[in-house]
């Protein structure tokens, strides 16, 4: 599956299929809570959300890919990516896009 930023792929004509998207919350245990709390107070990058985040983001994606491979799409086109804080330690990714396939 093709993913790009863009509204298209050059070179390619595109049939638009329809709006995908996945999601995921992911949350962090009490203890690395209290890490990153620490790493609050001196600075600094906060390892264990940075890599939270990052596991979010690669099963938001899947689960997209998951919906465009279900839709017969050949790649997504305009995706983008939003996060929110849904509570303390625990945040939300959604990824979205437009399923599309060559013609």
């Amino acid at each position: 599956m093709i993913l790009v930023n863009t509204p298209g792929i050059e070179g390619r004509s595109l049939a638009v299929l329809g709006m995908v998207s996945g999601n995921t919350v992911q949350s962090k245990n009490a203890f690395k809570d209290i890490g990153a709390g620490f790493r609050n107070l001196v600075g600094g990058e906060v390892v264990s959300y940075t890599k939270m985040l990052a596991e979010a983001r690669d099963v938001a994606i899947q689960r997209m890919i998951a919906q465009a491979s279900d839709m017969g799409a050949d790649a997504i086109v305009n995706v983008r990516f939003s996060s929110a804080s849904i509570m303390d330690g625990a945040a939300e990714i959604l990824a979205w896009g437009t399923a599309v396939k060559f013609m």
